[in-house]
């Protein structure tokens, strides 16, 4: 299982679907395969069946370790129904098939592979720490509880392997997830006038905030964004509702703090709505003209036809709370996977990327190694 392909494949054949996650089994897989690779590990659970895995080689040089990081949960398969085996089993051409196979178990198989086969490079210099997470697509919750609990190690670079189709990304927005809730009073059905409606609350509400501007657009990751993406409320028909909550995906930007937009929308909302904090994840940029950075991107560049520029991406990683937490390492998201297929039915990610970033990963570590 030496080739970035079957490691894949084997990674994919483990149902890890969150929720629940599950990721349990396949990162004891992943330990003892790392182990037997030479990786010394340590497994972290945070709760049944949910695990996260640290995994390094140490260096005999002084200083930071090279990291990567990615996480071994996916979404769920959603209501279509698959034409290919969601497990990994698909290959039609060059494409493997597989839930999380660009979202991002191919990118994990890659910069493993990578590893293994630059151990004694990676021996001779600060050595590498891999960040292997569960729990990353329901908020981070893998990540915040290993910083919370573990002693992790602080990388001198970090590498996040979410899909950007080889592409070197310096930054991505961050997340708040708000709920709101708004309280009205109940009463039957049949005297609607005795009660005061939450629903009819909720319809005021969110027509305040459906073309609310957050804010500023910033020079990287243009605006920020807002989704309403739940709502709840009412118990029976009869009754004049009394409670309704609704939540709001907002994707932020550097320039724009999250403690300004809960103000921002506690102000236009009125006292009435009471505002609640789910997921509080902020937007990670590194500069371009970082040393390391550079050398990256001289590594990305054969594969893509036009001269790179600096990029971001709109969704969140585990990166939101490593970086800060780990001493603000530079950080580059880079991964095989194609942005577009992430959540998508018949999810696949192409073999001769997947191949590529094993060597693209091969390169940045041999580039650290010598450093």
């Amino acid at each position: 299982m030496n080739s970035t392909l079957s490691l894949t494949q084997k990674l994919l054949s483990f149902n890890t679907i969150n929720p629940p996650g599950n990721e349990a089994e396949c990162m004891q897989f992943l330990a003892d395969y790392l182990k037997h690779k030479g990786f010394e590990t340590k497994l972290h659970s945070f709760g049944e069946q949910r695990m996260n895995l640290l995994a390094w080689i140490s260096g005999s040089k002084a200083g930071k370790p090279l990291g990567f990081t990615g996480h071994i949960d996916t979404v769920p398969l959603g209501k279509t129904p698959w034409k290919f085996d969601p497990f990994g089993h698909d290959i039609h051409g060059d494409k493997l098939y597989g839930r999380g196979v660009s979202d991002m178990k191919a990118s994990i198989a890659a910069f493993i592979i990578a590893c293994i086969q630059q151990q004694a490079a990676l021996r001779n210099s600060t050595g590498v720490v891999l960040y292997l997470t569960g729990g990353e697509e329901t908020g981070c919750d893998g990540a915040k509880a290993l910083l919370a609990e573990e002693h992790v190690p602080e990388p001198g670079a970090l590498i996040v392997g979410e899909p950007t189709n080889n592409y070197p990304i310096i930054g991505h927005k961050g997340a708040l997830w708000l709920r709101c809730a708004l309280k009205g009073k109940t009463a039957h059905g049949s005297m609607p006038s005795l009660g005061i409606n939450a629903i009819y609350l909720a319809v005021d509400a969110l027509g305040k905030i459906k073309d609310h501007s957050l804010g500023a657009p910033h020079p990287l990751m243009s605006s920020p964004t807002m989704n309403v993406s739940r709502i709840q409320g009412g118990e029976n028909i009869n009754s004049v509702p009394d409670y309704v909550h609704f939540d709001m995906d907002i994707r932020s930007v550097p320039n724009l703090p999250h403690q300004q937009i809960s103000q921002q929308l506690a102000a236009l909302l009125g006292e009435n709505a009471v505002l609640t904090t789910l997921v509080d994840l902020p937007a990670v940029l590194t500069d371009e003209k970082h040393t390391w950075v550079r050398q990256v991107y001289q590594h990305c560049q054969a594969l893509h036809q036009q001269p790179l520029e600096a990029k971001t991406m709109p969704y969140f990683t585990d990166a939101s709370l490593l970086v800060p937490a780990l001493g603000n390492p530079p950080c580059i998201v880079l991964g095989p996977g194609e942005p577009e297929q992430a959540h998508q039915t018949d999810e696949y990610c192409s073999i001769v990327k997947m191949e590529a970033a094993k060597t693209l990963y091969s390169k940045i570590i041999s580039d650290w190694a010598s450093a």
